[in-house]
């Protein structure tokens, strides 16, 4: 007998005369079902799941239950070269934005398979560089080689970590494009917050952070409703870690840009 018989065994001591007819009703079901009632332990007699140790507390998963992001995949990188992201993603129009121009040094968080670093590469030119970030060894291995094909000598890849992306000082810009809302982490909302400080740290005084996302709710392409984030708590966090507001605008019909400056 294993050790769950051995415990409905053990549950049933002193027990009959007070259960007698419910355990006879019990056993006809348990019969019809091929189970024996042995294997069942007395419910009084299971452990309060509250003082087994290592188990959360039942008291506090609807908190951790909020969904983690979830980084992109290399193997979907083929995704984000979709004909028509020119289109809706409109890197001229960020670009201009946030003053990216010939000679400029940036740095683009969060790259991935380099789509808008070479937006930036090729606005900046031979005279500028480009600081190709990103927290997946992969991802930089894609990034290095994209630009041996392309041939762009002014992109530098950077392996950066969740909170600190391991940057320079003196950036006339970063920019995160899509990619937010991986970064902000719901269970760990510090983390964000220690980012976007170290990204201010490398930002020259008149620098500029550009933050473009997917716009909250479904429709278009990006991540699905409950992965994106709210522009309000991107500004938030980004007052939080001593960055202010500039400008906001909306990229239809997807995305929005968040403009933000060192304080």
């Amino acid at each position: 007998m294993g050790q769950v018989g051995q415990v409905g065994r053990v549950g049933q001591v002193g027990r009959v005369g007070r259960v007698r007819k419910h355990l006879i009703a019990l056993s006809v079901c348990l019969f019809v079902r091929g189970i024996s009632l042995a294997a069942l332990p007395d419910p009084h007699d299971l452990p309060d799941l509250r003082d087994v140790p290592g188990l959360p507390d039942p008291s506090g998963l609807r908190e951790q239950a909020a969904p983690k992001r979830k980084l992109f995949e290399p193997n979907d990188l083929g995704l984000l070269d979709a004909p028509d992201r020119d289109q809706w993603q409109k890197p001229e129009q960020i670009m201009d934005t946030l003053g990216i121009a010939d000679g400029s040094v940036v740095a683009d968080l969060g790259a991935g398979g380099a789509w808008f670093t070479l937006h930036i590469a090729r606005r900046v030119g031979p005279n500028g560089i480009v600081y190709a970030e990103d927290i997946q060894p992969a991802m930089l291995q894609v990034i290095g080689q994209r630009m041996q094909v392309e041939n762009l000598m002014n992109v530098r890849p950077v392996l950066g970590t969740p909170s600190d992306p391991r940057l320079p000082k003196g950036l006339d810009a970063a920019i995160i494009v899509d990619s937010y809302h991986e970064m902000d982490d719901p269970a760990n909302p510090m983390l964000v917050i220690t980012l976007l400080r170290n990204i201010a740290r490398s930002l020259k005084p008149q620098g500029r952070l550009g933050i473009v996302d997917f716009k909250p709710g479904g429709g278009g392409p990006g991540p699905a409703p409950d992965q994106r984030v709210d522009p309000e708590s991107v500004i938030k966090a980004a007052k939080a870690a001593g960055l202010g507001l500039i400008s906001r605008e909306e990229i239809p019909p997807f995305l929005f840009l968040l403009v933000f400056g060192p304080k």
